[in-house]
């Protein structure tokens, strides 16, 4: 079950949902009317979230025959 949790796949979906959710509040909250300093905010929430999904989807990948405890060695 961990293992699942920690998968690539989760971690992919996980931010697309991010990526929604933000993107649907700020709508939500522009469709509501908001002042200049809201709108900086909306957008750098926006983008936050794209950068994370971004990073998670090309983030190194793992390093094959380590699980998800050990500890990697320094070369």
């Amino acid at each position: 079950m961990i293992r699942l949790l920690r998968s690539p796949w989760v971690a992919e979906c996980a931010s697309a949902v991010l990526v929604f959710f933000t993107a649907a509040i700020v709508g939500r909250e522009a469709a509501a009317g908001m002042n200049d300093s809201q709108w900086i905010s909306a957008a750098v929430a926006v983008l936050c979230s794209i950068g994370v999904a971004v990073m998670v989807h090309v983030g190194p990948a793992e390093r094959p025959g380590l699980s998800a405890f050990q500890k990697t060695r320094r070369d």
